[in-house]
C-alpha cells in the first residue's frame, strides 16, 4: 500500500500521541498488580490438571465448527448444564468472550419497539451489542435508579410500546463499586422490562458461594447474567445465564453465536473445574477479602484515598501524561500497574487501576503502596 494510503492513519496516530491517549502491548513484567485474575486460578494447579486429564481423555483443542454444525461438543453442553445449576438460572449458553456474549445478547434480544435503559459506565462490550441494535437507546446517570425510572417514565409517555431492558455491570471494572441490583430487578419488574447484569468483575469473588452479586436473581423470567470465565475464575469465555426461550432465541437469531467457531472444548473442561474450585476453595475468597482489606488501608493512609468496597482499587490522577508517567515509574520499581486514560474513562479522570489479586501478599502490598506514595509525589513535578 502506498504511504499516501496510510497517512490519515499515522494522523489520527499522531494525534493520539499529542494527547497521551496512543496504546501500546507492553510484556508481563514485575509484581502483578494489574490482571483481573483475582482468585489465583489462572496458575492453578488443580485447573492445570483437570486440562491435562481433559487432554489424556481425548477431549480436543479445537472444536472444529460452529455449534449449530458439528462444533457442539459434550463438554460445552456439560459446562452449560453445571452452570446453569451452580448459578440458578434456567439455560447457560457458552461463548468465546465476555466481548461476544455482550454483543450478541444486546444485538440480538431487544427487539425494534424496546428500549435500552443503561447505566452510563458500562463496559466497551455492552455497547458494541447496543450500537447494533433496533431498540431506542437512553444512558442513565451512573447508580442512579430514580434515572433509570425517569427514562423508561419518559420513553412511555412518549408512545413507548415495548419493554425496557435494564443493563448494568454488578461491579464496575473502573471504579470498583457495585450496582443496586435488587432495587434495579424491582425495577424491571414494575415496568415490564427485563434486568440484564455483567457479573464479570463479581463473579467468584462475591455473593453467596461466589456466584456474584445477582445471586437468587437468575431464576426470574425478566433476568440475564453474564459471568465471563477470563477473570476470577482464571481460564477464558463466558456463561450467559438465562431465561430458556430467550436462550433459545439466541440461538436461532444472534450472529455472533451462529456464525463463530465454537469455543475450544478443552477450555470448558477447564472452565468446569473453574466453577467447581470456587464452591470447593471458598478460602480463596476469604484471603482475597483480607487482602482487599488490607490494601485499602493502605491505600487511605499512604496515599490519603478512600478505597471501593472491592478488589478494584482506582487511584485518580486526572491527567493522561502524569498518569503514564506515574504507572511507568512504577514498572521500573517493579510492579506491573497500568495507566487507564479516556475513552475507557471519562475525559479528565485518567487513573490508575489497582488490582488486588491472590498473586500477592500483604508485604507485597505494602512494599507497592510505599513505593506508590513516592512514585506519585515525584510525577507532580
Amino acid at each position: 500500500m502506498s504511504a499516501p494510503a496510510l497517512a490519515r492513519y499515522e494522523a489520527k496516530l499522531a494525534g493520539l500521541h499529542r494527547r497521551a491517549r496512543v496504546r501500546t502491548l507492553l510484556p508481563q513484567q514485575g509484581v502483578d498488580f494489574t490482571s483481573n485474575d483475582y482468585l489465583g486460578l489462572a496458575n492453578a494447579p488443580r485447573l492445570k490438571a483437570a486440562i491435562s486429564v481433559a487432554i489424556e481423555r481425548g477431549v480436543p483443542a479445537g472444536a472444529g465448527g460452529s455449534r449449530l454444525l458439528r462444533g457442539n461438543h459434550a463438554e460445552h453442553e456439560a459446562l452449560e448444564a453445571e452452570a446453569a445449576s451452580l448459578f440458578g438460572a434456567d439455560r447457560v449458553l457458552y461463548f468465546g468472550s465476555g466481548y461476544m456474549a455482550n454483543a450478541a445478547l444486546f444485538s440480538t434480544l431487544p427487539q425494534r419497539d424496546d428500549l435500552i435503559v443503561h447505566d452510563a459506565l458500562i463496559h466497551a462490550s455492552a455497547h458494541e451489542g447496543i450500537a447494533a441494535s433496533k431498540a431506542e437507546v437512553v444512558a442513565a446517570r451512573h447508580n442512579d435508579i430514580d434515572a433509570f425510572d425517569q427514562a423508561i417514565r419518559n420513553w412511555r409517555q412518549t408512545g413507548g410500546k415495548g419493554h425496557p431492558w435494564i443493563a448494568v455491570e454488578s461491579l464496575y471494572s473502573m471504579d470498583g463499586d457495585r450496582a443496586p441490583v435488587f432495587e434495579l430487578a424491582e425495577l424491571a419488574d414494575r415496568h415490564d422490562g427485563f434486568l440484564v447484569v455483567d457479573e464479570a468483575h463479581a463473579t467468584g469473588i462475591f455473593g453467596p458461594g461466589g456466584r456474584g452479586l445477582a445471586a437468587g436473581l437468575e431464576n426470574r423470567g425478566n433476568v440475564v447474567a453474564l459471568h465471563t470465565c477470563g477473570k476470577a475464575l482464571g481460564v477464558s469465555g463466558a456463561l450467559l445465564g438465562l431465561p430458556t426461550a430467550l436462550a433459545d432465541y439466541l440461538i436461532n437469531r444472534a450472529r455472533n453465536f451462529i456464525y463463530s467457531t465454537a469455543p475450544s472444548p478443552l477450555m470448558a473442561a477447564g472452565v468446569r473445574e473453574a466453577l467447581r474450585i470456587i464452591v470447593d476453595e471458598p478460602e480463596r475468597r476469604l484471603r482475597l477479602e483480607r487482602l482487599k482489606n488490607f490494601a485499602g488501608e493502605q491505600l487511605r493512609t499512604r496515599l490519603g484515598a478512600s478505597p471501593s468496597a472491592s478488589q478494584i482499587l482506582p487511584v485518580m490522577i486526572g491527567d493522561n501524561a502524569r498518569a503514564l508517567r506515574i504507572a511507568e515509574g512504577m514498572r521500573a520499581e517493579g510492579f506491573d500497574i497500568r495507566a487507564i486514560r479516556p475513552p475507557a474513562v471519562p475525559d479528565g479522570t485518567a487513573r490508575l487501576r489497582i488490582s488486588i489479586t491472590l498473586n500477592v501478599d500483604e508485604g507485597r502490598i505494602a512494599e507497592m503502596f510505599e513505593r506508590l506514595a513516592a512514585v506519585t509525589e515525584e510525577g507532580r513535578s
